[in-house]
């Protein structure tokens, strides 16, 4: 397994309905956005990404695009250990809109996700083998409990009853109707064709500043 994941999505509408549709982003709604995400010092466009190939950016780089009634942001900040303390600045352009957290890396075999529901969280959940679990608040979705009840045993030693990436592969589909290493469904989207804008910005503060990104040692 080799997905790393950092990324947000706004969600108005079920990514797993839009997402198939290739939608094209807004990109002037894709740039105030950035501008929301970085209100302060550079922010400069860089070209064009897609959610195949850009979903963990480097620091100081995010990819962003708002489609009808959903928003994906792919960013380090998102890489969070305890994904309870995103800052509001990343929750509040979402509005009303349902937010999703998703990251994993396959170095250290961690998985984090979240879920607020109109600003409220509702469930969080971050865990790897090394460090146990990081955190986790709420109650299981329906897509964990067959992992949590032992029907999804790890190939290999595990203190967890299934294997974090193998979860990080069942929220992706079960949330956003994606994946990047499990198997594939007939009539998934192409995640090269589902065009983010990058956006390179400094150190200043904005999202760089108030988001720890995940302490985890993944080297």
């Amino acid at each position: 397994m080799g997905a790393v994941t950092a990324m947000l999505v706004y969600s108005e509408d079920d990514a797993k309905v839009v997402l198939p549709g290739h939608p094209v982003p807004d990109r002037e709604a894709t740039r105030a956005m950035a501008r929301r995400l970085q209100p302060h010092g550079v922010l400069e466009e860089i070209g064009d990404g897609n959610l195949l190939e850009n979903v963990n950016p480097p620091d100081g780089r995010m990819y962003v695009g708002c489609f009808p009634g959903l928003t994906v942001i792919c960013a380090p900040e998102a890489a969070v250990d305890q994904p309870s303390q995103l800052p509001p600045n990343l929750l509040e352009p979402a509005g009303n809109a349902t937010v999703y957290l998703h990251a994993m890396h396959s170095a250290v075999d961690w998985f984090a996700y979240a879920m607020w529901e109109r600003g409220t969280l509702v469930r969080s959940l971050s865990l790897a083998p090394e460090y146990g679990i990081l955190e986790e608040t709420g109650d299981a979705l329906m897509f964990e409990k067959p992992y949590w009840s032992g029907d999804r045993a790890p190939l290999r030693p595990c203190p967890f009853p299934f294997h974090p990436l193998d979860l990080g592969e069942e929220a992706l589909r079960a949330m956003f109707g994606i994946t990047y290493e499990g198997k594939p469904f007939d009539g998934d989207p192409d995640l090269r064709e589902i065009t983010l804008l990058g956006f390179r910005y400094d150190d200043s503060p904005g999202i760089q500043e108030t988001v720890g990104s995940s302490g985890l040692e993944t080297s």
